[in-house]
């Protein structure tokens, strides 16, 4: 059994991730193994809580995954772990829009058994707070919240007056933090700063949030609280398993639904031959395409794949061998120039294109295939041009494929997200990726020979068929 907190607040904005990354740090500074985790699509914080623990940052998504998932998906990235503390989303009780608590970190924590630490931005009231930590203690008596942390606290008197109103709630006080400047994590338009793009600040950061937290918290109080937790009867997740592996290394069709319940349907089986080489996917990385999940390149490997990262701001040449290609989430708009500058790299990429070999792009890969981003010439894979926009687009997408590509059959049932401040135009090809069903009805994305371009995030533990699809396309060769 895992101890495990999830750690929550009423609104955005409260301190999470720097309360959360703060006590992923100390504990694991305490020499325990620490298994980080964050509630919904967000790549950026994973990011962090990886540098504070030295393990992968680990999604829970309800919505893309499915709930049947979350606790199988706990289990695997916790196994051998002395804890686990899992970010939440939004506000405690917000979840998927129109959704009810889908996706929300109260349905991931019941679904966890796990009980919760509110945090609180106390920087503008006093006895009011013991109001606000009632209505949520109370809202639904299944989630089970263990203790409260005070962020922002001013003064000495400022805490006197929040422990006093507290103090009757019954919800224990078990941290008070004081305004910290050197724990500011900057952000930007799409959020966080990644990691990967401040390295050196970052680690000052993640430690000054560690000092923070064993300064302001009762670590003793903590950690009972996560040992408190019940054991939970779920089996851990595996990516052979849920690609259908056989223990020779030849695809089995997946059964007509998903793990998560999607109803996507069964794709033919293309079992590598045995006189095939192993398959080398190559997976962006680098400062401009940090947005991934652990998930993909387990997914990848069970299929048989070797998982190859490279990085497009310094590789002139993709990695030697390369079948397939996948380019993730990022921001490509922050290095427009670099990445223009690195022509051999764009013709490379050009060229696998061109060969038919399956390439799945998202988002910002979709930028990076693009002929140009803000007049920026990029790999020209697309007949498309891309420029940075003032409207953030941002939310959870149900898709359905419209056509036949490297990652599903045409009808399959994907879920995703959106979240870009760019544009690009047009915004689907002759043959579109997805048709989107909200919130409005559309179609995006393009899809050529083995090329998968799209604005839509997807989380592959839910439909692991497209990663066992994908290799099926690099052992089998180009498309036609």
């Amino acid at each position: 059994m895992v101890a495990r907190l999830v750690i929550a607040a009423p609104s955005s904005g409260a301190g999470k991730t720097t309360v959360a990354t703060g006590l992923m740090a100390a504990f694991a500074g305490r020499g325990l193994a620490v298994s980080p985790h964050k509630v919904g699509p967000d790549y950026i914080d994973p990011g962090y809580h990886a540098l504070a623990t030295g393990r992968p940052g680990r999604n829970l998504d309800a919505y893309m995954c499915g709930t049947g998932l979350i606790a199988p998906l706990f289990e695997h990235g916790a196994r051998g772990c002395d804890l686990a503390v899992v970010e939440g989303v939004m506000g405690l009780y917000d979840g998927a829009a129109d959704q009810g608590e889908l996706a929300s970190t109260a349905q991931v924590a019941k679904l966890l058994k796990a009980p919760v630490v509110l945090v609180v931005d106390a920087s503008s009231q006093s006895r009011s707070v013991a109001a606000l930590v009632h209505g949520f203690a109370s809202w639904d008596p299944e989630v089970r919240i263990g203790g409260v942390i005070l962020n922002k606290v001013a003064t000495d008197r400022h805490e006197h007056l929040l422990r006093e109103a507290l103090g009757e709630s019954g919800v224990p006080v078990l941290g008070v933090l004081r305004r910290a400047p050197s724990v500011a994590t900057p952000s930007r338009h799409l959020g966080l700063v990644p990691v990967a793009e401040r390295q050196a600040a970052a680690v000052e950061a993640v430690a000054a949030q560690a000092e923070q937290v064993l300064a302001g918290c009762d670590m003793e109080g903590l950690l009972a609280l996560a040992r408190s937790a019940p054991e939970l009867h779920a089996e851990a997740w595996d990516p052979a398993v849920a690609g259908r592996l056989t223990a020779g290394g030849g695809v089995v069709p997946t059964l007509p639904h998903s793990p998560s319940g999607m109803g996507v349907p069964p794709i033919a089986s293309l079992a590598p031959r045995n006189d095939c080489p192993q398959p080398v996917v190559a997976v962006a990385g680098g400062a401009a395409f940090t947005f991934s999940y652990a998930e993909h390149a387990e997914l990848l490997t069970a299929a048989g794949a070797e998982v190859v990262t490279f990085d497009p701001l310094r590789d002139e040449a993709l990695p030697e061998g390369t079948s397939g290609l996948v380019i993730g989430g990022g921001f490509p708009e922050m290095y427009g120039g670099e990445l223009s500058a690195n022509e051999p790299l764009r013709k490379a990429v050009a060229e696998l294109a061109r060969s038919g070999a399956p390439i799945a792009a998202e988002c910002a890969g979709l930028l990076y295939l693009s002929r140009s981003l803000d007049g920026t010439p990029m790999c020209g894979v697309l007949d498309a041009d891309a420029r940075m926009s003032s409207r953030l687009t941002l939310g959870y997408r149900d898709a359905v494929a419209v056509s036949d590509s490297s990652l599903a059959a045409a009808g399959a049932r994907m879920r995703g997200h959106e979240f870009h401040r760019t544009v690009i135009e047009p915004g689907a090809g002759a043959q579109a990726a997805w048709g989107l069903r909200q919130p409005e009805r559309r179609v995006e994305g393009f899809v050529q020979r083995g090329v998968h371009a799209s604005y839509v995030h997807t989380h592959w533990a839910g439909a692991p068929e497209a990663a066992v699809r994908f290799v099926e396309h690099c052992v089998n060769g180009p498309a036609a």
